[in-house]
């Protein structure tokens, strides 16, 4: 459900003065295509325009619309709402929405001012929510990206008022935001956040540790309020999606990095019986040889050398893999090991050859004639290029999942448009129940039984809930089946009409007093 983007500020306090016995009195005109709403609300003589969607209607209060013998009508401001043209946003959902910075967009510089640790996601999340505009929040922060998906009641408004918050926490001025930043909604966003799940969207395609973060935030956002129905559920079938898109296409497999290339490459030349066995020998620890060892380790290799210039590098790569053995050996020491492993991975910044033929020629291997292979980053590169379009060719097919998905869940989100009408539906039958009721026990007389007055109230339940009950049925779907969904919205508009339900705004106006009263705490 989305409220106009005029309903702000002090808007949205007027719309909640409501009227005592005969307090807002008000006129309405019709004239060159616009409306024109005055009353007694607020004695202001200044005119303001809202145009809104083509139709123009202007918000005016003139000390002559009160006269005496005018005919007036006693309608409160939340009433006034109901006939207005604002009345379509009463009848349309909110948008999910995402404003996002990734590393396709923004510098790690501008990321790294804007990344909200994990521990604080659910403060951002209630402090978002208290924006005007915004109902439901998640944040999604990463290495890589910064994305914050909302549900917001108008999308201008929130755009503005999360970009303004983001420029408020991070201290990254608001224009230099919306350089960088790109903004996506409803079926776009869907669509957005199910390609990052899947790992469509990363910079090594297919990568898996996307999906556990998207897993991360559901987990983080349980039992936080504002962490609501249309983003929980929209965050859980993301995950939906991940997982199915990694089953179906196995998108993962195949190394795309030369880091990951070259372990690949070497296990496929070992037995595979071997691979926990065999012994490795790593020269360099910079970033490139890192990678090797976080690789080597992900394929179940638990025991290493890795040779380099000095320890602290080794330390540190020691320190982050537990449960790992890497043995440090000094450069002087490098042919020794080589002597003793099965695989050597060179990776250094050395702008002179490593090994020379006679440095090798009396090593184990090569005196007893072994079958020796040296790889370059050549042969590596032709690995990670057919990997490559291997994936691609799997990302198309992970499309069609997501397309195929995100259907599901728009047809979900549609199906969560009779919510309203059911509880309006609920309450209108309980106000007609509940004063049937009291004149039946006022003519029964005072001194009727506890008993008899609880069998009379059970009996007028009983029969209310059985009327609503084929109503209900007709209301009640879960989305998966198209024909199902536009009957049920159908039925639902049907009902609208029959009992009225369009012209009862409780929700519009339980939202706007929510906003209304976080703002005045």
């Amino acid at each position: 459900m989305a409220v106009s983007t005029s309903f702000a500020g002090a808007k949205l306090e007027a719309l909640l003065l409501k009227s005592s016995s005969s307090a807002a009195t008000t006129s309405s005109r019709a004239s060159n295509g616009s409306c024109s709403l005055s009353g007694s609300l607020r004695p202001v003589r200044s005119r303001r325009a809202v145009i809104q969607r083509g139709v123009r209607c202007e918000v005016a209060a003139s000390d002559a619309a009160v006269q005496t013998g005018q005919s007036v009508s006693n309608i409160s401001a939340l009433e006034q709402l109901k006939t207005s043209a604002a009345d379509r946003y009463t009848k349309e959902k909110s948008s999910i929405v995402v404003i996002g910075l990734s590393i396709h967009t923004t510098p790690v510089e501008m990321r790294e001012k804007l990344a909200i640790p994990e521990a604080e996601w659910p403060r951002a999340i209630g402090e978002l929510c208290g924006l005007n505009h915004i109902e439901e929040a998640a944040v999604l922060s990463t290495c890589n990206r910064m994305e914050i998906y909302v549900v917001a009641l108008s999308q201008h408004r929130g755009v503005k008022e999360v970009t303004e918050w983001m420029s408020k926490t991070s201290g990254v001025p608001v224009s230099e935001l919306c350089q960088h930043r790109f903004l996506l909604y409803n079926k776009d966003a869907t669509q957005h956040l199910f390609d990052v799940s899947a790992g469509l969207d990363s910079l090594v395609l297919g990568e898996g540790q996307i999906l556990a973060q998207v897993k991360q935030v559901v987990k983080v956002g349980q039992g936080v309020v504002g962490f609501g129905r249309n983003i929980s559920g929209l965050f859980k079938h993301a995950i939906t999606v991940g997982k199915r898109v990694r089953t179906e296409t196995n998108i993962a497999a195949g190394a795309v990095s030369v880091s990951s290339a070259a372990v690949e490459l070497a296990l496929m030349k070992l037995p595979a019986s071997s691979h926990a066995s065999a012994r490795m020998l790593v020269i360099g620890a910079g970033k490139m040889g890192k990678l090797v060892i976080k690789h080597l380790v992900a394929k179940g290799c638990t025991k290493m050398v890795v040779v380099n210039r000095t320890e602290e590098r080794v330390t540190a790569v020691r320190e982050e893999l537990n449960g790992v053995e890497i043995i440090y050996k000094p450069l002087t020491e490098m042919l020794t090991c080589a002597a003793e492993a099965d695989v050597i991975f060179t990776s250094t910044a050395s702008e002179t050859p490593l090994f020379f033929k006679e440095d090798v020629k009396d090593l184990p291997v090569v005196v007893q004639r072994l079958a020796v292979r040296v790889y370059n980053v050549d042969d590596l590169k032709e690995v990670v290029a057919a990997n490559k379009e291997d994936r691609l060719r799997k990302a198309m097919e992970a499309q069609e999942i997501i397309t195929e998905e995100s259907k599901q869940f728009e047809a979900w989100r549609d199906s969560l448009e009779t919510v309203p009408t059911i509880k309006k539906l609920r309450a209108y039958a309980e106000r007609i129940r509940a004063a049937e009721l009291e004149k039946c026990l006022s003519k029964m007389g005072d001194d009727i039984s506890k008993k008899t007055r609880r069998a009379v109230d059970d009996l007028s339940r009983g029969i209310v809930n059985k009327l609503l009950h084929g109503p209900m049925q007709h209301l009640r779907c879960d989305g998966s089946d198209s024909r199902t969904l536009s009957e049920t919205l159908e039925n639902m508009h049907a009902l609208n009409r029959m009992f009225s339900l369009e012209t009862e705004i409780s929700v519009l106006e339980q939202k706007i007093r929510a906003k209304v009263e976080q703002t005045q705490k």
